[in-house]
């Protein structure tokens, strides 16, 4: 069941709206309040959001513009002002409809079902990353990309290749001839000191404290573990 939720600060239209959209099964939420909106848009898990324009708090061009940085799902605006230089920034922003009032509930139903509908198509074609995700740390293995707390890092091929071993194989212990086996391949002409370099170089980029490593463990005497 899709949840949708209303950002509208005239509480008769939102309750309106709540009532069509309960009865063809969606679970709807109402603030009226853009702040208040625009936090749960940004917190909780919908499936679509109807913005009103002019709200007090946070004005739903904001909203759209915050929600668009994070979330691909649809927009829909709704708004009593005609002009067409709004309808053009709320669709440059990012919204994928915007329905000038006063309409008809049925047509806000007809509209939510049609965006919900194409959403699921786009998404049911493409395939999803796969990401690792380890206490703020997010390895993104499909597009090769690493944030820290929410910070991309860039990281060099065998970099990105060392730490994604380790992380798929947590609180396993390898040597450096394992792993620069592993990494660098049985047939590679070089040092596993290599191994040791890179790990600090790791470090540095994923570590608050890179003396104090709370992901890659050193084992003295043995190699390293990736701890969770």
């Amino acid at each position: 069941m899709a949840k949708i939720l209303i950002v509208e600060d005239d509480r008769n239209i939102a309750e309106l709206e709540k009532d069509y959209l309960e009865l063809s099964g969606f679970t709807v939420i109402v603030e009226t309040d853009g702040t208040v909106g625009l936090r749960r848009a940004l917190e909780e898990d919908m499936d679509l959001v109807i913005l009103d324009l002019m709200l007090p708090g946070t004005d739903g061009f904001e909203i759209c513009r915050r929600i668009r940085e994070v979330r691909d799902i649809p927009v829909l605006m709704v708004s009593a002002r005609r002009d067409d230089i709004d309808k053009i920034r709320g669709l440059g922003l990012g919204a994928d409809d915007y329905i000038t009032k006063p309409f008809s509930p049925s047509e806000l139903v007809a509209r939510v079902k049609a965006h919900l509908s194409r959403y699921e198509r786009l998404i049911g074609g493409r395939e999803k990353n796969e990401v690792i995700e380890i206490r703020g740390l997010k390895i993104d293995k499909t597009a090769r990309r690493v944030w820290v707390n929410d910070e991309e890092k860039q990281f060099t091929t065998k970099e990105f290749d060392l730490l994604t071993f380790l992380a798929e194989n947590p609180n396993h212990v390898f040597t450096k001839d394992e792993l620069f086996r592993k990494i660098w391949g049985m047939d590679s002409i070089g040092d596993i000191a290599t191994v040791t370099v890179h790990i600090k170089k790791i470090r540095e980029k994923i570590e608050l404290d890179s003396s104090r490593p709370q992901y890659i463990e050193t084992i003295w005497g043995v190699g390293y573990r990736f701890k969770i």
